[in-house]
Parts: C-alpha cells; sequence; structure tokens
C-alpha cells in the first residue's frame, strides 16, 4: 500500500527524534506499532468479509445451477423432443367418452345349410362347363407306354 525506502524512514525517524526527543520517542514508537497493528488487522478482517461475500454469491451462483439441474424431467423432456406438437399422444390416446362409438356392422342372415356348400362348388367349376350332380370321374388308365 505505502511503500518507503530505507532512506525515507531514516529521514522520518529523525525529524522524529528531533521533534519528539529521545525521552519519550519509545513510548511513541511503541503507540505507532499499536495503531498500525490495529490498522493492518481491519484490513485483514474486510478483505476476509469481502472474500466471504464472493464465496456466498459464487455458491449462490454454484447452487442455482444444481437446482436447475436436478429439476430436470427425463420424461418431459423426451416428450417434447419427440413429439412436439402432441399428434403421436392423441392418436395413441384412448377415445373420448363424448363421441359416440362407431356402430359395428351387423351379422348376415344365416343361409340355409346345403346351400353354401352348392355355391362354393359352383365357383370352383369354370363357368362353361355345367355341374353334373351324378357324374363319376373317367378310370385312370394305368396301362403301361409301350
Amino acid at each position: 500500500m505505502f511503500d518507503f525506502a530505507w532512506s525515507e524512514l531514516a529521514l522520518i525517524g529523525a525529524v522524529a527524534l528531533v521533534v519528539i526527543g529521545p525521552k519519550d520517542l519509545p513510548r511513541v514508537m511503541k503507540n505507532v506499532a499499536f495503531w498500525v497493528r490495529k490498522a493492518r488487522s481491519i484490513a485483514r478482517e474486510f478483505q476476509n468479509s469481502l472474500e466471504d461475500m464472493v464465496r456466498d454469491a459464487e455458491l449462490d451462483d454454484v447452487k442455482r445451477d444444481l437446482d436447475a439441474a436436478t429439476r430436470f424431467n427425463f420424461d418431459e423432456e423426451m416428450s417434447r423432443t419427440i413429439d412436439p406438437h402432441g399428434e403421436l399422444k392423441q392418436s395413441l390416446s384412448l377415445p373420448d367418452a363424448t363421441t359416440p362409438p362407431a356402430e359395428l356392422p351387423k351379422p348376415a342372415e344365416p343361409s340355409p345349410p346345403g346351400q353354401d356348400l352348392a355355391e362354393a362348388g359352383q365357383a370352383v367349376l369354370p363357368p362353361d362347363q355345367p355341374r353334373e350332380p351324378d357324374a363319376e370321374p373317367p378310370p385312370l388308365d394305368r396301362s403301361t407306354p409301350s
């Protein structure tokens, strides 16, 4: 803070010896040392309190950052990233109770028991060949070719 060279201190000491006198000089030097010590301790306390305030401010910033990190909701962030407009969630959700359900198709009237089989047989035959109900298939030729 104050920068004194040896020559300046010697000049101050010589002036103090002439002005104060050799008899009272030790008592004055003791008082001066006491007040210098007191001023240094006050300056040290002030500097420590400033450092504590800076440290508390930094801790508050760290605490704020930590609180922001712990408030992170992974599910919300993922849904906001994947489905920002909510279209997927809406398509996968259950239908609203306010809208009436769609009507189910009514079953067809049952047909007589033999009619379905007859129609099935007609569908297999080509359209140009009439169906012969009592016709037997031709016998297989089991002769060996010569």
